[in-house]
C-alpha cells in the first residue's frame, strides 16, 4: 500500500508542477501580449483613440528657387564669399539687425537644430541676413560665436537676393522672421516659421 501511495503522490506532484508551469508560462505571455492588444484595441477600435498626428511645420518652397551668387559683406566688414550661402546646407535668418525677441528665439532653434546633427555638424552652417542697422554684437559673440552675420545694405546686390525670397502668408520675408533652409546648390527649399 505504501508504495501506491506514493505512486498516486508521485504523479499528483507532477501534475501540480505541470500547472503551475503552465500558470507561469501564461502569466509571463500575458505580461507581453496583452498591452499590445490593449494598444491594438485603442487603435484600431471602435473608439479609435488616435493621437492628433505629427505634421512638418515648414513650408516647402516649390518649385525651389536658385538664390543670385552676389558679393555678400560681413557685418564687421571683413568680405564674405560670393557664394557664402552655397557649398554647405544654411540655416538663414533673414531679419532687422535689432535682433528683436522673435530674432533671438529663431537664432537659438537654429543653433539647437545644427547641434542636433551631431557628427554631420559640418555639412550646416548658420547665417543670419541682417537688413537695416546691424547688430547686438555682444549677444551675437557670446550666443552664437558660429554664426555668420551678413548684413544686407541697400546696394543692388543685396536687392537681388532680397527679391528672391518669396513672401509667405502675405508677409513679406524681410518681416516674416522665419528661417529659411538653403541647399548647397543655393537654392532656397524651405522655411519654418
Amino acid at each position: 500500500m505504501t508504495r501506491a501511495t506514493t505512486t498516486v503522490t508521485a504523479s499528483s506532484d507532477v501534475e501540480d508542477r505541470r500547472r503551475r508551469g503552465r500558470r507561469q508560462l501564461l502569466i509571463l505571455a500575458a505580461i507581453f501580449f496583452v498591452p499590445l492588444v490593449v494598444a491594438f484595441w485603442l487603435y484600431y477600435g471602435p473608439g479609435a483613440w488616435r493621437p492628433a498626428g505629427g505634421t512638418n511645420q515648414g513650408d516647402l518652397i516649390h518649385p525651389a528657387v536658385l538664390l543670385p551668387a552676389v558679393a555678400l559683406v560681413q557685418a564687421d566688414g571683413a568680405s564674405a564669399s560670393p557664394v557664402a550661402l552655397r557649398g554647405k546646407w544654411t540655416i538663414a535668418y533673414l531679419g532687422p539687425g535689432s535682433c528683436d525677441e522673435r530674432c533671438r528665439k529663431a537664432l537659438y532653434l537654429s543653433r539647437q537644430s545644427r547641434i542636433a546633427l551631431s557628427k554631420d555638424i559640418d555639412r550646416v552652417q548658420r547665417v543670419f541676413l541682417a537688413t537695416g542697422t546691424c547688430c547686438d554684437r555682444a549677444f551675437l559673440q557670446s550666443e552664437h560665436p558660429d554664426l555668420e552675420v551678413i548684413a544686407l545694405g541697400s546696394d543692388a546686390d543685396a536687392r537681388a537676393l532680397l527679391a528672391e525670397f518669396p513672401a509667405l502668408d502675405g508677409v513679406p520675408a524681410t518681416d516674416a522672421g522665419r528661417l529659411w533652409v538653403i541647399d548647397p546648390l543655393g537654392n532656397l527649399v524651405l522655411s519654418y516659421s
